[in-house]
């Protein structure tokens, strides 16, 4: 089963989530060059601190605390101490560019815990394979907007068509990296390509997880905790549900979802 992430630094929220079965409850404390890239997208700007890590971690009990850091810079060894011994269990390195930005990240973190790249510059992909030479890497997720951005793409899903996503899942499976793609949204809203369409890509391609999108379910717009917490169960419900389907496909089911998919980014 994939693993679930999900965005926020609020206290009730983050335990729904983990009682729903959120796998991974994401503090972001990205800021620098984020805003001037991502500024007409409609995407997630967090404003989340490092006492927001220290609050939520004694909290839970099954899920994981996820802190996404800055991109390498001269205050980030500075960064990692403080998120670390405020009780992250995984690390996110964002929109690194060179092997030398890895190999310090995971070096300075020396498995005091999990270190995970994110995968979103095209200068990521095109130094993929020397990254994937060093040691300490647990995990990689492939950031679809930024990626978007980097390349040009018309639609954040292209990569799903275009072949991308088959080169880069491939070249990390074949040393053992788990790995996980982009985002999920919400089911029964007519997106396209759907999210049944997704996951089933995300099984034909190996991934391992997927982050829980805004309209999977905006805890901000919904306000109320019991809301949030029955949108989150009822909607993950669905996704384990299309994931147990995805699962039993055949070389030519994955296939034919993955023409559905090209149609759909065609369309």
């Amino acid at each position: 089963m994939l693993k679930l992430l999900y965005i926020t630094n609020n206290d009730r929220v983050a335990l729904a989530a983990e009682r729903s079965g959120v796998n991974r409850i994401w503090i972001d404390l990205e800021v620098l060059g984020k805003e001037q890239r991502q500024k007409n997208l409609n995407t997630v700007k967090s404003a989340h601190t490092v006492e927001d890590i220290k609050r939520i971690a004694p909290l839970l009990e099954k899920s994981d605390l996820l802190v996404r850091i800055n991109p390498w810079n001269e205050n980030s060894k500075k960064e990692i101490d403080e998120v670390v011994d405020a009780g992250a269990d995984i690390v996110m390195l964002p929109y690194w560019k060179t092997k030398e930005e890895v190999f310090n990240f995971v070096t300075y973190l020396n498995g005091r815990c999990r270190s995970l790249l994110l995968l979103e510059t095209k200068e990521a992909v095109e130094k993929l394979e020397s990254v994937l030479e060093i040691e300490g890497i647990d995990e990689i997720h492939i950031g679809l907007n930024d990626l978007r951005l980097s390349y040009g793409f018309k639609d954040m899903f292209e990569p799903f068509a275009n072949g991308l996503l088959d080169r880069l899942s491939d070249a990390i499976k074949n040393v053992g990296i788990p790995f996980g793609i982009g985002g999920i949204g919400q089911f029964g809203l007519g997106l396209s390509p759907s999210p049944e369409e997704l996951i089933a890509e995300h099984y034909r391609l190996g991934s391992t997880a997927v982050i829980l999108s805004r309209t999977f379910c905006n805890a901000e717009k919904l306000g109320d905790i019991d809301l949030i917490e029955k949108t989150l169960t009822e909607n993950i419900k669905l996704l384990r549900k299309t994931e147990v389907w995805a699962s039993k496909l055949d070389k030519k089911g994955y296939e034919d979802n993955h023409s559905l998919v090209v149609k759909a980014l065609e369309g």
